[in-house]
């Protein structure tokens, strides 16, 4: 049976979405008669970077930032969430409880991988009341909801400082230029590498920064409705509803579009009939 084991794939959207952005600035560039080395600079992606680093972490808890720094990779790669199996997984264990009582499902509830179904299971078998399993499960959801915002908010941090960060580093090198007013021939190259920073800055933020935040976001949004979708089976469970019954409620949390399991496109004629029949 299974049980909600998720699996790690590339996202496109992400990976496709930074390439294209990339190449048609560099693009553009080409095409203007710029050249790749124009913006290759070491000292403003120092000035950038770093300082666009020290600003988010005056501003966030150091767990929140490293949290969000381990996050990096679900921006590119992407954790599908089973949600037509997971509903078989639930209806499956909703037969079973029906036909043997809840206590059956002890052993089944040991094998799940994924722990919040499994706590969630532990607490029917073990005779909770509905409203304490709600409350203590949302209570969970809450904290995951409050943790993805704050890592999120530490992206879109980055990138509400980093062209700010971008123009001081602007300045800096016009500084450096005045410097020089001398050697004229110097003068245009130094003004030219001086925006460089600039560039950096407004690129990181509408490039990287703001757009990562948005994509955790997501991701998190979509783990929290997960989640909601394995409470609600495991009340349907305890509440002791048909299982067709249960099916028709989880089957709204299907991704618009998404193609249903096997199971519950077979099962729908008599969900509908069991919805009436309550």
């Amino acid at each position: 049976m299974a049980n909600g084991k998720t699996s790690s794939r590339p996202d496109l959207g992400s990976i496709g979405g930074l390439l294209l952005a990339v190449g048609g600035i560099l693009g553009g560039l080409i095409l203007d008669g710029g050249k790749v080395a124009d913006v290759k600079q070491v000292t403003a992606a120092l000035i950038v970077f770093g300082g666009t680093l020290g600003a988010v972490m005056l501003t966030t808890p150091l767990g929140t930032l490293i949290g969000a720094v381990r996050k990096l990779s679900s921006i590119f790669f992407e954790k599908a969430q089973p949600v037509s199996q997971t509903i078989d997984t639930i209806i499956g264990y909703a037969t079973q409880a029906r036909k043997q009582g809840i206590l059956s499902l002890e052993q089944e509830a040991a094998r799940i991988e994924n722990p919040f179904l499994r706590k969630a299971l532990n607490l029917a078998v073990d005779g909770l009341e509905m409203s304490q399993i709600r409350s203590i499960m949302e209570l969970e959801i809450e904290i995951v909801e409050q943790r993805g915002e704050a890592e999120a908010k530490a992206f879109e941090t980055a990138g509400g400082y980093s062209p700010t960060i971008g123009i001081i580093g602007a300045v800096l090198g016009l500084m450096q230029v005045m410097k020089n007013l001398a050697n004229i021939d110097e003068v245009g190259r130094g003004i030219a590498s001086a925006f460089v920073a600039t560039v950096y800055g407004v690129g990181a933020a509408n490039l990287f920064f703001l757009p990562a935040g948005g994509k955790l976001r997501a991701r998190m949004h979509a783990e929290v409705q997960l989640r909601e979708m394995m409470l609600q089976g495991v009340l349907g469970i305890v509440e002791g509803l048909n299982p067709k019954l249960i099916r028709t409620r989880l089957d709204a949390y299907l991704v618009h579009g998404g193609s249903r399991s096997k199971a519950a496109r077979e099962s729908q004629p008599a969900a509908q009939a069991a919805t009436v029949e309550g």
